[in-house]
């Protein structure tokens, strides 16, 4: 490039086509780098503070180099001024206000200058280079894409892709799988990023969308839309699971999936390095693609929690390690496949939960109802868990149970109603003892018990409240589903879960935590001085 600037004419012409064939970039940008080389070249020579242009012609090569001057009365920046009889030397038309032209002849640049103007064309050339590749992936997320490995760094590996380089970050690559500098490679393309050192290429290969993208290449019926992937999820160069679903009801999606002999799917498990892979008819009804998703443990029933995002899943005794499968992978894939946390327990596992929920019914209501063992029991028996279904269901249906009759109805609806104000009572004493200011009690949606939360969790007062985010407040806790671990003979019950808010286990809506936030917030906007309208007009007209 140092010998662009003091090149002849067809040589500047020359070394802006070249630049721009091999970078891939518009001839004119290459031509506005060399102009603001020259421009800044010049300047040192002439001084700084001249407004010095440059004009390469990208046709014939001229280049013309001219001083920007002001045409004053009185000068007082001899650098960009002029007076009038000056002016008129350079211009017989100029008169004052004008900007005139002063030609100044070519510079002859030295070896400091001329790399100086080289660096300003290289940085010029390099922001147009990374700009193009930006312009050129940033719509392209979503996409799989082939290259060559360049080099691995840090354990990340950095693929050229032809125009660009991306990377497979370390979390985003297949365990175990070896890569070459000089192999084929084919990624996912997750995100493109404009940075400062250019745009960012991200790539995977242990993402469920790669293997989606690589049976949709594989399996025509997907591609067309025939077959749709509803759901997948992947324990990266081990197993994977897909939920499929076919609109044609000729057309069998597993068996579309897995191919003649098998074809169409082991080329997807090559490709993904020996990865095994379920493909499951995917189902609307959730305990249906549950059973599908445990496979191939054989399920003996589903219990749905749809408040907490949960299922209970019951199987035979000796299912239960094919269903949680080598260290909780079967059930694992299963929970993510249907984004639902899955607890799975045996028979004899359900039965004894059963009768332990019944037993702990039975003794409440029989305590707070203060009826035999016998009528608490029937309670339970008919679907009765809480004071309040007892408290607030229709007469007609409570009276309506084998054996009951309209005054026993009444008697249990009046007790059902005191018990729940002995408890409101005994909540609202020990919010109290707490130190929770009454003022919180006066919030709509929140109640003695969720009050008395609050109160251990250190929320006493509506600043308190006030302070919090809704999430902070209502969002729920996640649980892990339960697994056998399979290096040890006993069974652990995982139950790592992600910390929820202060009130989640009471299961208030996004809206209602909202409402109970601003109602906490109000008292931060009444201590804000009023403003008379006399006032507010006084300030508007000035």
């Amino acid at each position: 490039m140092a010998s662009a600037i003091s090149a002849n004419r067809a040589e500047l012409l020359a070394i802006a086509n070249a630049v721009a064939t091999e970078k891939m970039i518009d001839k004119a940008i290459v031509i506005e780098a060399m102009e603001e080389a020259i421009q800044k070249s010049a300047r040192n020579r002439y001084g700084a503070e001249n407004d010095i242009r440059a004009k390469l012609d990208p046709r014939t090569g001229d280049l013309r180099l001219w001083r920007v001057v002001e045409v004053v009365e009185e000068v007082e920046d001899y650098f960009k001024q002029v007076d009038l009889k000056a002016a008129q030397k350079l211009d017989a038309a100029a008169k004052l206000g004008d900007f005139i032209v002063d030609p100044l002849p070519p510079v002859d640049l030295g070896r400091i200058d001329a790399q100086s103007a080289k660096q300003v064309i290289f940085q010029k050339v390099r922001d147009a280079e990374r700009e193009r590749q930006y312009e050129e992936y940033k719509d392209r997320a979503g996409e799989v894409i082939t290259g060559v490995i360049k080099s691995v760094e840090f354990g990340h590996v950095i693929v050229n892709l032809g125009r660009a380089e991306g990377v497979i970050r370390r979390d985003q690559q297949i365990p175990r799988e070896a890569a070459r500098v000089g192999e084929r490679v084919r990624a996912w393309i997750m995100k493109v990023e404009r940075q400062n050192r250019g745009p960012q290429i991200f790539l995977s290969r242990a993402h469920p969308e790669f293997m989606k993208k690589l049976f949709a290449q594989e399996v025509p019926e997907i591609y067309d839309g025939v077959i749709e992937i509803k759901a997948a999820a992947r324990d990266p160069g081990s197993r994977a699971k897909i939920g499929v679903i076919s609109r044609d009801s000729s057309i069998d999606p597993v068996g579309a999936c897995v191919g003649m002999k098998g074809s169409r799917v082991q080329a997807v498990v090559q490709e993904l390095q020996g990865e095994k892979i379920d493909i499951i008819p995917w189902s609307e009804d959730t305990a249906t693609f549950v059973v599908n998703a445990l496979q191939p443990a054989t399920v003996s029933r589903v219990v749905i929690d749809e408040e907490e995002s949960r299922i209970e899943v019951v199987v035979p005794d000796d299912q239960l390690s094919l269903a949680i499968g080598r260290r909780g992978q079967n059930v694992r894939l299963a929970s993510q496949l249907t984004n639902s946390a899955i607890d799975i327990m045996t028979e004899a596992e359900a039965s004894e939960k059963r009768q332990k929920e019944f037993a702990e019914r039975s003794k409440m209501f029989e305590e707070e109802l203060d009826v035999d063992e016998t009528l608490s029991q029937l309670l339970v028996a008919e679907g009765f868990s809480e004071l309040e279904e007892v408290a607030y269901i229709e007469l007609s249906e409570l009276a309506g149970i084998e054996g009951f009759d309209d005054e026993l109805a009444e008697e249990l609806q009046s007790r059902a109603a005191e018990a729940l104000e002995r408890r409101e009572e005994a909540a609202r004493e020990l919010r109290r003892g707490l130190g929770v200011e009454d003022a919180l009690a006066e919030i709509p949606h929140l109640t003695e018990a969720m009050l008395v939360t609050l109160g251990k969790a250190g929320i006493k007062t509506l600043d308190d409240l006030a302070d919090l985010a809704t999430d902070e407040l209502i969002a729920k806790k996640r649980v892990e589903q339960r697994r056998r671990d399979n290096s040890t003979p006993q069974r652990r019950s995982e139950r790592a879960e992600d910390k929820g808010g202060v009130l989640g286990e009471y299961g208030l809506s996004e809206e209602q935590g909202n409402e109970i936030i601003m109602a906490a917030r109000a008292h931060w906007f009444e201590d804000e001085p009023e403003v008379s309208e006399e006032a507010a007009d006084a300030d508007s007209s000035q």
